[in-house]
């Protein structure tokens, strides 16, 4: 609401939305059958300031040191960097969430069966900062938005159908045939059905004014991003 502050939302309505608004719905499916899913935001719930701040603390950021990670919490861009390293649980540095795709879910919970972020907060302090089993891309946005909303950025989720996952960064999805058509299992590039991540809105000084606006932030295990 500060005009002077990187994260100011001019309009009243976005605002209600983007950080006030505590349900929301996070489309996912494919490209010929969407889904809308509830899902239950609670970032004023009892304890949830407390967690969040919790998760800043027990960043890798914070215990590489922890002067200059304090001193850089008023930067939106970096707080949505450490929350967006803790929301996943794959990297072993206390994540909330851990992702899995593939196999059995029986021994812990399926990720298409959460519908809101305060119970996996809640379990995850429950459980001493130990990651929470399991989570995929629309779980890892929907408890991301929660936490950047609480710490008070403004956050939405975006959905994305036929998903390009370019893993060798050359900008195309690479797909290879012998001879006679047949096709080669060689290429790690990958479409999936759909892919849900969060922007969060902040100014960009070290960009420049054309920047400002909406700023993609992906909590999502995928690849590595500076180690």
């Amino acid at each position: 609401w500060f005009a002077g502050d990187e994260v100011y939302m001019a309009n009243e309505n976005e605002r209600q939305e983007y950080v006030l608004n505590e349900n929301g719905i996070i489309f996912v499916g494919n490209a010929k059958y969407m889904e809308a899913r509830g899902w239950y935001y609670g970032q004023f719930q009892d304890q949830l300031l407390n967690i969040c701040l919790t998760m800043l603390d027990l960043s890798l950021y914070y215990r590489q040191n922890a002067a200059i990670d304090v001193s850089r919490r008023g930067d939106p861009k970096y707080v949505g960097r450490v929350i967006s390293s803790m929301i996943n649980g794959n990297d072993n540095d206390n994540g909330v969430l851990l992702g899995k795709w593939q196999g059995s879910f029986h021994s812990h919970e399926n990720p298409s069966r959460w519908d809101g972020s305060v119970v996996i907060l809640q379990k995850w302090r429950q459980d001493n900062y130990k990651p929470v089993q399991y989570g995929q891309c629309w779980v890892f946005a929907g408890v991301m938005c929660t936490v950047l909303r609480c710490l008070g950025i403004p956050t939405r989720l975006v959905s994305n159908f036929n998903s390009a996952h370019d893993v060798d960064r050359n900008l195309s999805i690479d797909k290879y045939y012998d001879s006679s058509g047949k096709s080669l299992n060689i290429g790690k590039d990958s479409t999936w059905d759909y892919h849900v991540w969060n922007e969060s809105w902040f100014i960009r000084p070290d960009l420049g004014a054309s920047y400002n606006g909406w700023q993609v932030l992906d909590a999502t295990p995928q690849e590595q991003s500076k180690g």
